[in-house]
């Protein structure tokens, strides 16, 4: 079996950044060595200054796959994955046709995935509103966790779960010791919001940031964390844009509670100030909030009040973004950055004094810790996978369409310009994507379960 060496002057490690060969045997990280030690037999791939990752994990991503493949599928959102350095993905169970509510509907998404990745995949189960004694099979079946969402989530076929049917599903969700990932908003704040803004120009953001206010976040994370100290299961916070929440969230973790949230590249990046009239690219839910709230997020982030970032990379057809009208209350809310969260989270974090090691942490070894899949992925280290990600962190570059690599490229990163840029990505030790090309052939594989 031959036997490969990574070179570079800073390896990313657990330990710290320093001058490292990581030697790959077959598909596995065999030991991680410094320049000196490198054995003379080992295909020397030398990368100098450019900074060697563990291949990133992306703990929310919403494929569309089956059933939606117009608005994104494995093939297209698995390639902007490799392109981003993300060498796993775990698929949301919602936007599919069936969503994956069942055993029967992960069986179809497992049909429409096989020989079509680029990148290693799992995916969520969903919790809805009447499939409570589907939980356990899907547990068994091979589902990482499961989604559910405590508003209306854009799609008819997900049904949202009220306080009563999430009762009625929480047993099941403990007793399979698995993650619940809850969409943490209420809609009585969202409704009362709304109702004030019938008048208003919804061509404007501030009217569509006042119709989702962060109480709807407070409040719902209030419920959530009583419920997890009720019923004793793993609590995780999807997409968490409210910096108000952060204080019993704090509370939470310091009480002991298995609590743990993530927010999104697009929350730590943009700032409700500076979108534009009719700039429906930037829409999401919960949305992009003000410049002072961002810097709290970041905050949250040093202090370990939220453990992760991921991308939730949401995409549609153009048409459904409403761009010819700008209406910020019919366009469909989601976020595409797949491929650029990387550096769009070096710009940032760099401006901040933070270093390639956070962002492994929180990209890489955090979701790993979340998906179920730590002792595998998610660090460079002996005995695990080698997804390897080289990140030139000394180039700037211009987001560009050539750049995005989703189905459909329009994104509010367009245009942007950051720092860094992924140089290579391996998948298990095989080449997936180097210089803004695509090798050999998607080879990802479902995580074991």
């Amino acid at each position: 079996m031959d036997l490969q060496a990574f070179l570079s002057r800073r390896v990313v490690t657990t330990e710290g950044i320093r001058p490292a060969g990581v030697l790959v045997e077959g598909e596995m990280i065999r030991d991680v060595v410094t320049l000196d030690q490198v054995p003379p037999q080992a295909k020397i791939k030398d990368y100098g200054e450019a900074a060697i990752l563990s291949g990133l994990i992306d703990a929310h991503v919403h494929i569309n796959d089956p059933g939606r493949t117009e608005w994104e599928g494995f093939e297209t959102a698995t390639r902007a994955a490799a392109a981003g350095g993300f060498t796993c993905v775990v698929d949301m169970p919602l936007n599919c046709v069936p969503a994956t509510t069942d055993a029967d509907a992960l069986e179809a998404k497992r049909a429409a995935a096989k020989g079509r990745c680029w990148v290693d995949w799992a995916t969520w189960g969903g919790v809805v509103a009447d499939n409570q004694k589907d939980i356990t099979e899907l547990a068994s079946a091979g589902v990482r966790g499961f989604k559910c969402f405590l508003v209306h989530p854009g799609i008819d076929e997900f049904t949202m779960v009220t306080e009563k049917q999430l009762r009625e599903a929480l047993p099941y969700v403990a007793e399979a010791g698995l993650p619940l990932l809850v969409h943490a908003e209420l809609p009585d704040c969202i409704d009362a919001a709304t109702q004030n803004l019938q008048e208003a120009d919804w061509t404007q953001y501030p009217t569509y940031l006042q119709s989702r206010p962060e109480e709807s976040e407070l409040f719902a994370i209030n419920l959530l964390i009583s419920l997890c100290r009720e019923y004793e299961f793993r609590l995780h916070i999807v997409h968490l844009s409210a910096s108000q929440a952060l204080p019993a969230l704090r509370a939470a973790r310091l009480e002991g509670l298995p609590v743990s949230v993530e927010t999104c590249p697009h929350y730590l990046h943009f700032q409700a100030e500076a979108i534009s009239r009719g700039a429906t690219q930037f829409k999401c839910a919960p949305p992009i909030r003000g410049a002072e709230n961002r810097e709290q997020l970041w905050n949250a982030l040093k202090d370990g009040t939220i453990d992760l970032v991921a991308t939730d990379h949401s995409p549609c057809p153009p048409e459904m973004k409403r761009f010819a009208e700008g209406n910020f209350r019919t366009a469909w809310g989601g976020i595409t950055g797949l491929s650029v969260a990387l550096p769009v989270m070096y710009t940032e974090a760099r401006a901040r004094g933070f270093s390639l090691t956070d962002i492994a942490r929180w990209m890489a070894e955090a979701p790993a810790k979340l998906v179920g899949c730590q002792l595998q992925k998610g660090k460079i280290a002996a005995g695990y996978d080698a997804d390897l990600v080289v990140f030139d962190d000394d180039r700037d570059f211009l987001v560009t369409r050539e750049r995005l690599h989703h189905r459909h490229a329009f994104s509010p990163y367009l245009g942007e310009k950051l720092k860094g840029r992924v140089k290579a990505t391996y998948l298990r030790g095989r080449l997936v994507f180097a210089d803004n090309a695509f090798h050999g052939k998607p080879e990802g594989r479902e995580l074991a379960a």
